[in-house]
């Protein structure tokens, strides 16, 4: 990947605003990705835009972004977890939205 788009991406990524913000990038093979959702600081789930069907963990650093791909039985387990995380921190907004997503995305 390009240095330039490497920036563009982690640009894009770091520009994100809350939940309800609708954010893409563009995979390099694979093309159009939306975000599931945020997991973690500099850690998202993002999926392809049109199947729905190919996930991957966007991890930003410094040195740029990765795209790790992971099952879809291992992004929903992602989802689950971060669903339980808001539950227990009391943050019923962000739950649920988050639960919108996981009923649209995996059921």
């Amino acid at each position: 990947m390009k240095s330039a788009q490497i920036a563009q991406i982690a640009a894009s990524v770091a520009a994100q605003g809350s939940m309800n913000s609708e954010s893409y990038l563009n995979h390099p093979t694979f093309g159009l990705l939306y975000r599931v959702c945020h997991l973690e600081v500099a850690k998202e789930l993002f999926a392809t835009l049109y199947a729905q069907r190919l996930f991957f963990m966007v991890t930003t650093s410094s040195d740029g972004v990765q795209f790790d791909p992971m099952s879809r039985a291992d992004a929903r387990v992602l989802l689950e977890n971060r669903l339980r995380t808001l539950r227990r921190e009391g943050d019923a907004l962000a739950y649920t939205e988050l639960q919108r997503v996981y009923k649209q995305t995996f059921q």
